[in-house]
């Protein structure tokens, strides 16, 4: 068997930019990669066939409804006689959490079949059913820092960030995205502006850039869940803390830090205060 990382994706910074009138959002954000993440073996055989363990297989759900699976029968319905096989998935990152855990596994698992099958990672049945299972997983993919725009299909170049390391947080209440953008309350065909395709959304890579960048999904993610105030209050208050924000729609939030030890004392301040609370220190890149 063999395994593939799958690593928790942070929304560094994250733009709402209108609805569409298929009820969509169309999002600007600068995405990186913590060193934390969920583990996915692979072993090629005759049918899918999908494991899961680890602490957080409970908050998984249904096999049928994991994307992994809906990774596969994407890419199936793409390439006829696809090589499938046996998944094992090692579930460590918090489901519903702003992490992207699910669709980091489900980008792991097209890696996995398109090199069981012979398929570039650009292959374009790759790509589709990689933009079809989620609109996370395009950018999953790659795993590297990047702008990412629209509803995920629109994927700038590879920025270069300075060295930054986080300290993520749960607190073990799962926040649904569609309750967040319900509490966002835009209206279809509103936009604060547009661009065209071919226009880049410049990538606020220093922290004095990220901090006036910000994430308008914090503050509707805060009426659904009060707590996610709280959290950010108690990073913000992090000796050595740059900068604190929430993640995608929530609930974790993460403070950034220039020095690791920093980040470290910081994450095991916070995991004896909290015992409760899921919590990792970890480099970004």
């Amino acid at each position: 068997m063999r395994w593939y990382r799958a690593p928790a994706k942070l929304n560094l910074s994250l733009r709402v930019v209108g609805r569409r009138e298929d009820g969509f959002h169309d999002l600007e954000s600068l995405v990186a990669f913590a060193d934390v993440a969920d583990w996915l073996g692979f072993a090629p055989g005759p049918s899918f066939e999908l494991l899961v363990e680890g602490p957080g297989a409970s908050e998984t759900g249904p096999i049928g409804d994991n994307l992994v699976a809906r990774a596969v029968r994407s890419l199936a319905a793409r390439a006829p006689g696809l090589r499938s096989g046996a998944f094992r998935l090692v579930k460590r990152l918090p489901a519903a959490a702003g992490l992207g855990g699910g669709s980091s596994d489900a980008a792991a698992c097209l890696r996995a079949l398109a090199e069981a099958n012979g398929l570039g990672f650009d292959d374009a049945r790759v790509i589709a059913a990689a933009s079809d299972t989620g609109s996370d997983v395009p950018v999953c993919m790659s795993a590297c820092a990047r702008m990412m725009a629209g509803v995920g299909d629109r994927l700038g170049p590879p920025v270069r960030l300075p060295a930054l390391f986080a300290v993520l947080v749960n607190p073990r209440k799962a926040v649904a995205t569609r309750d967040v953008f319900r509490a966002l309350g835009m209206e279809k065909g509103i936009y604060r502006d547009r661009r065209t395709p071919d226009q880049a959304v410049a990538a606020p890579t220093t922290l004095d850039a990220l901090a006036a960048a910000g994430n308008d999904l914090e503050a509707p993610a805060r009426t659904v869940l009060p707590a996610i105030a709280d959290i950010l209050d108690r990073l913000r208050r992090l000796e050595g803390a740059r900068l604190a924000r929430m993640s995608g729609s929530g609930a974790t939030c993460f403070a950034l830090f220039d020095d690791p030890g920093a980040a470290a004392t910081a994450r095991g301040r916070l995991a004896a205060e909290e015992p409760g609370w899921w919590i990792a220190a970890s480099a970004l890149g």
